[in-house]
């Protein structure tokens, strides 16, 4: 089984042309009947051995992990960082590993971030300073912004980008937080969640200029749109939903339920349009515990689970099989400008 990234590093190496990779492109799209830009290609798992290599992995990140907590607080995050990044020369450099590289990317960034945590957490219990905590909180997320910023320079694997601009992120907001907290009376959360929102679109833009500079996804650019979409879509959706009071799930009535669909059609005409569908599944959550709610309402107390997973699955299974006709139709509506800056459409090649 050969990927995209494959192909990719293929023709950079000279062991085909690019036109003999475009054939195949073309071929695979003729085959399956959907064009490879909707397909939403990524590298996971290519064997088993991808999974082997991963459960190792994970066993010796854990074991160093133990044994520098053992030593002294901060030391287990520094041989967690060490370590992911000594396989990773081997699994990531070498190997090209997709699923090893990473939870080492992971493990790596969590290494950074947890061992200046241990030792704040050691040395400092109970600060009473909330300043100071977001301040400690920002220079750690700094840190981790760095570190992912240097591994993506020596790794290049797609998914330490998101990495990165979600330090970059969670940097920002808890500069804020330290520089205004919520104010006498306000509940943190209701400064967090606007700040969360607003890193979420500006995520989701940072995605766009990826998937822009690639708009056939023939690239490993496209594979770092992905991840970033990935991070965005729970960040646009999680505040939406809890201002309509959907997140503690006691406080839904008929127009928080029907807000929640009518986001999730935005959403999905959104995803449509980007190509995407990180969207749908991060909101698929509190859309199913509205019609849960809308069932439950209408009498159909013991068939309420099972009426909102019919009605959700099977019109999830219809946008699948239908996609592409689907987006073909919604971008050829759009302005010709917007068009020339979202992936490229079209309709599905008869079998």
């Amino acid at each position: 089984m050969y990927s995209e990234t494959d192909l990719q590093d293929a023709v950079a190496a000279g062991a085909i042309s690019a036109e003999a990779a475009r054939s195949l492109r073309a071929h695979v799209s003729a085959a399956r009947a959907t064009p490879v830009t909707d397909e939403e290609s990524f590298r996971l798992v290519t064997s088993f051995n991808d999974i082997f290599v991963t459960i190792a992995a994970v066993l010796l990140l854990v074991a160093m992990g133990g044994i520098g907590q053992a030593i002294a607080p901060g030391v287990g995050g520094v041989l967690v960082a060490a370590a992911a990044w000594a396989m990773a020369e081997f699994f990531t450099r070498k190997r090209r590993m997709a699923l090893p590289s990473i939870v080492l990317l992971l493990a790596f960034v969590g290494g950074i971030v947890a061992a200046p945590l241990e030792f704040v957490s050691d040395a400092l219990p109970d600060p009473e300073n909330d300043r100071i905590v977001g301040l400690i909180f920002t220079g750690i997320f700094i840190a981790a912004a760095v570190g992912a910023w240097f591994h993506w320079r020596r790794f290049k694997v797609p998914i330490t980008v998101a990495a990165g601009a979600g330090a970059v992120a969670a940097t920002a907001i808890a500069l804020i937080l330290t520089a205004i907290g919520p104010q006498p009376g306000m509940d943190a959360e209701e400064l967090v969640m606007p700040l969360v929102f607003v890193a979420g679109l500006a995520m989701f833009a940072y995605a766009m200029r990826w998937d822009i500079s690639d708009r056939a996804r023939e690239t490993r650019r496209s594979d770092v749109a992905f991840w970033l979409h990935l991070l965005a879509a729970p960040m646009i959706a999680h505040p939406l939903f809890n201002w309509l009071g959907i997140i503690d799930g006691d406080n839904i009535g008929a127009g928080s339920a029907a807000g929640v669909l009518l986001i999730y059609v935005a959403m999905g005409m959104v995803a449509l349009a980007v190509d995407r569908r990180a969207l749908l599944v991060s909101a698929l959550a509190y859309v199913l515990i509205a019609l849960t709610w809308l069932f439950d309402e209408f009498g159909a107390v013991e068939l309420n689970v099972a009426l909102t997973a019919l009605v959700i699955g099977s019109a999830l299974l219809t946008l699948s099989a239908f996609w592409t006709p689907i987006r073909a139709a919604l971008v050829g509506q759009l302005p010709g400008s917007v068009q020339g800056r979202l992936p490229l459409a079209g309709r599905a090649v008869p079998a």
